[in-house]
C-alpha cells in the first residue's frame, strides 16, 4: 500500500508553485513583467527563434521585449502566464437573398413615389423573398395588379414622372403573346415594362430546386396550375402546391436567369438618378 510519505516531493503544499492562468496577451492589455517590474500594455506579440516574445509600452512611450515564459507576469496583482491571442479567421461578408452585400443594421427608407407592378400575388412574394433587403434599403414598394389586361389604363392613372418612375413585370412576354400586345401600348420615358417568357411565375424557379427534372407539359386549353399539381401528384390546390414552391427559394440560385436580369433592371431604373 502507497502512503503520503512515498510521494518523493517534500515541499510543502503552501511552498508548491501552483499553475498560473493563461491570458491571451490581447492588445493594450497591461501587465507588470515580474522580474524586472517593467509595466506596459501589450503592444504586440511575435513568434522568434527562442520562443514567443511580447513587447510592452509603459507610460512614457518605452518599449521593452519579454520572452512569454510561464508565470512571466502579473495583472493586476495575480501571477499569469502571457499567451499568443487565438487567431480569429476573418468572416466573409453576409450576402442578401439577391446575392447584393447586406447592409449590417440598415434601417428601410422611406417609401419612393416610384413602384414596380408585378402580375399577381405569387410574383409579388417571389419577388419579396429574394429581393426583399434590397427594396427596403432603396424604399421601393412592389404592387401586384390581378393580371395586364387593363395595363395602358393603370399607368396612365399612376402617371409616372422624373421622380416617379413605374417599372412592370409581365409573365410570358414573348413575341405574339397577348401579354407582349398589351406591353406595347405603354411607352413612355418614366416607365419599363420587362417580363420574362414563363406562363406563369412558377416556372421561373428552376425545377432542381424542386427535386424535379423538369416543369411539366400542360396541355393547351387546362388551367396551367392546376395541370401542374396534377402532373405532380399534388392535390389540386394551387395556392398550398405555391407555398411549397416559394419554401424551396432560398436565393437567387433557385431562380432562372430570365427572371433575375429583369427584376435588377426593374430596381435599377426606379431607383439611378432618381431622389
Amino acid at each position: 500500500m502507497r502512503s503520503r510519505y512515498d510521494n518523493p516531493d517534500l515541499t510543502p503544499p503552501w511552498k508548491r508553485q501552483q499553475p498560473a492562468p493563461e491570458v491571451p496577451a490581447e492588445p493594450d492589455l497591461v501587465v507588470e513583467e515580474v522580474s524586472t517590474g517593467f509595466c506596459g500594455a501589450v503592444i504586440r506579440c511575435e513568434k522568434t527563434a527562442q520562443g514567443p516574445t511580447v513587447t510592452l509600452e509603459d507610460r512614457f512611450g518605452k518599449h521593452r521585449v519579454f520572452p512569454m515564459e510561464p508565470r512571466g507576469f502579473l495583472l493586476e496583482g495575480r501571477v499569469v502566464t502571457l499567451v499568443r491571442p487565438r487567431a480569429v479567421a476573418p468572416t466573409a461578408p453576409r450576402l442578401t437573398a439577391s446575392g447584393s452585400l447586406a447592409v449590417p443594421g440598415a434601417r428601410a427608407r422611406v417609401a419612393r413615389a416610384g413602384r414596380i407592378y408585378v402580375e399577381g400575388r405569387h410574383d409579388a412574394e417571389l419577388v419579396e423573398r429574394v429581393w426583399g433587403d434590397d427594396l427596403r434599403i432603396e424604399g421601393v414598394v412592389v404592387e401586384y395588379l390581378e393580371g395586364v389586361d387593363d395595363l395602358p389604363a393603370i399607368v396612365q392613372e399612376f402617371a409616372p414622372g422624373p421622380d416617379a418612375r413605374l417599372g412592370v413585370l409581365v409573365d410570358h412576354l414573348v413575341p405574339g403573346s397577348k401579354e407582349s400586345r398589351i406591353a406595347a401600348e405603354v411607352t413612355g420615358d418614366h416607365v419599363l415594362v420587362v417580363g420574362h417568357p414563363y406562363i406563369d411565375i412558377w416556372e421561373a424557379v428552376k425545377p432542381s430546386s424542386l427535386g424535379i427534372p423538369a416543369w411539366p407539359e400542360v396541355p393547351r386549353g387546362q388551367d396551367w396550375k392546376t395541370g401542374v399539381c396534377r402532373a405532380l401528384g399534388r392535390p389540386e390546390n394551387t395556392g398550398a402546391a405555391w407555398q411549397a414552391i416559394l419554401s424551396s427559394v432560398r436565393s437567387y440560385r433557385d431562380l432562372r436567369p430570365e427572371l433575375l436580369g429583369r427584376v435588377e433592371e426593374l430596381i435599377d431604373f426606379v431607383t439611378v438618378g432618381v431622389s
